[in-house]
């Protein structure tokens, strides 16, 4: 099996089929509805939002947290009147009524989310619930140095602040990013950790984890540090579940890890930036096949929620439509059968002979020095792959239209001093990228595409 591709043999073995049946024991609210076929789930695109359906898991510290978990990191914006940036409060607000109303009461922010303006705007619409209706969680950022002890306090005490609480019911090391060297200077030389201990002692961190991006050294070191993590927060979906992420880590490989230590998975990025919800039309034709009006997100939050040992799913649900239907897909939770797994297995290798760029539009890596939209340059090349409108050689069929609907999208989408040919190579993007994307190779291969376009060369 190559590095980026996955075998759909390898896949099933991975999952066990045969034995995922037992995964609904374990779980609230998975009674089989009436009428179902012998293929377990319906439709989680259309009929009603169920109120008193969600699915829940429990905590360590028992507390009942909802399988959909709500991630705070892409709250719309809007401008306001002096031109500035800034989240779109009135829409955050009614997300947030609307979620804890349907039974989602986890909410994932951090101190950098939404050019920092995240945990301010969660916590205003978080106050008008009672403390008791949500769990929230924050993140130590300090990403950027210097990595002192006062530096980490005075961030750490700014969250109380934003978010209204007294307490944090989770409480995470933000993004390690590389392996042992870059946790002993954030955390454990300077003392961060050995305060957070005694934080949780007093009772205002109620549960201590830490969230992870990076290489095997700085997995272990975590692991294996002696403290007694509550959570950890991985990237997991269906896609990445034996493909390596980075060096030969899979998000089967951290889930197993996790789960022998006993220690409940938080997971993000479920549908890969997107990526799994706007799937090529081949792809979505197989999942088509056995559920015509199933939305292809609620595939990937079935399938997370089908491992045991995952606490809850974040999802950064923007509008109100991507909420109702990750409702659905979860309210309640319909674990996979041994035949949707043989399904996803196949899709899964059709979407990896793509070209797609693996970009989850995090904005890690923003501001470019030099202007650059890194995000919606790939955003919008990846759209073009997943319409399967890449062309391949300039005698395809359809030519002139692509070409055309490539060349004016990219105009429209990202202005043209912000395009991929102004990139410098300078390498500021690359250490910021959680997903140790080689990002000026991929600019460079969107500049060339969209230069052969322009040039009208045959190729």
């Amino acid at each position: 099996m190559s590095e980026k591709n996955i075998n759909r043999k390898d896949f099933l073995k991975s999952i066990g089929v045969g034995t995922v049946a037992t995964v609904a024991g374990t779980i609230t609210g998975c009674e089989k509805k009436e009428g179902a076929s012998k293929v377990a789930g319906g439709s989680a695109f259309f009929g009603e939002v169920p109120t008193d359906k969600m699915t829940y898991r429990t905590s360590k510290t028992g507390d009942k947290v909802s399988l959909l978990g709500y991630g705070c990191m892409r709250w719309a914006t809007k401008t306001d009147a002096s031109g500035a940036t800034v989240i779109d409060q009135d829409l955050l607000n009614e997300l947030v009524d609307y979620a804890i109303a349907h039974g989602v009461n986890y909410f994932d922010t951090a101190p950098v989310y939404v050019q920092a303006q995240s945990e301010e705007a969660t916590g205003m619409a978080l106050k008008k619930h009672p403390r008791d209706k949500f769990y929230v969680a924050t993140k130590l950022s300090n990403m950027q140095g210097p990595y002192t002890l006062a530096n980490a306090k005075a961030m750490y005490e700014s969250s109380f602040k934003n978010l209204q609480v007294d307490y944090f019911d989770y409480y995470l090391l933000h993004n390690l990013g590389g392996g042992s060297d870059v946790a002993k200077a954030r955390w454990v030389d300077n003392g961060v950790i050995d305060f957070m201990l005694k934080e949780k002692e007093k009772g205002k961190i109620r549960n201590l984890g830490w969230s992870f991006h990076g290489n095997l050294d700085g997995w272990n070191y975590m692991l294996n540090l002696g403290v007694e993590w509550d959570f950890v927060q991985i990237q997991m979906n269906y896609a990445d579940w034996i493909t390596p992420q980075r060096g030969d880590l899979t998000a089967k490989k951290l889930y197993d890890d996790l789960t022998e230590r006993n220690i409940p998975v938080v997971i993000m990025e479920p549908l890969l930036g997107g990526r799994l919800a706007r799937m090529n039309a081949l792809s979505y034709e197989k999942l088509r096949q056995v559920h015509p009006n199933d939305n292809p997100a609620a595939w990937a939050f079935r399938f997370c929620g089908s491992q045991p040992n995952v606490l809850t799913i974040l999802s950064g649900m923007t509008y109100m439509e991507h909420l109702q239907e990750n409702i659905r897909s979860l309210s309640p939770l319909e674990p996979l059968t041994d035949y949707e797994y043989e399904v996803l297995a196949e899709a899964v290798e059709i979407m990896n002979g793509s070209d797609y760029i693996p970009c989850t539009k995090c904005q890690y890596c923003m501001p470019c020095p030099y202007g650059l939209d890194i995000p919606e340059i790939f955003a919008h090349y990846n759209k073009c792959v997943e319409e399967e409108k890449i062309l391949k050689h300039s005698t395809d069929e359809g030519y002139k239209k692509a070409r055309r609907e490539f060349l004016v999208g990219y105009d429209r989408s990202v202005p043209k001093l912000r395009q991929a040919s102004y990139c410098t190579n300078c390498e500021e993007c690359l250490s910021k990228c959680p997903q140790n994307l080689q990002i000026i190779n991929y600019m460079k291969q969107v500049d060339d595409y969209a230069e052969l376009l322009k040039q009208k060369v045959e190729f």
